[in-house]
């Protein structure tokens, strides 16, 4: 006597980890969150937006926090701020 398959029994492990790999990958695409908006001037990353002009020959920022791209991680002080006026130079202040 042949058994017959019922639908229920027929169904393949490998079609229902597709089914839950297409939700699950529907659900991270829905559900992600937009990037951080790109910085405006995206010519150099040393440089706040509005700093300098691309195509000028003399690319120097100005010093302080103001002038740099980035926020700062933690607080401004006077050492850093000396440090930061006096780069290019080869003899940083001595505090």
């Amino acid at each position: 006597m042949a058994r017959t398959i019922s639908a229920d029994r027929r169904s393949s492990g490998f079609g229902k980890l597709l089914g839950v790999g297409v939700l699950g990958g529907l659900f991270w695409l829905t559900r992600k969150g937009s990037s951080a908006a790109a910085k405006d001037d995206g010519h150099s990353a040393a440089f706040a937006d509005g700093e300098t002009h691309p195509e000028n020959f003399d690319q120097t920022r100005s010093a302080g926090p103001d002038g740099m791209r980035d926020e700062v991680r933690r607080d401004w002080d006077r050492v850093d701020q000396a440090a930061d006026e006096s780069f290019p130079s080869s003899d940083p202040p001595a505090y």
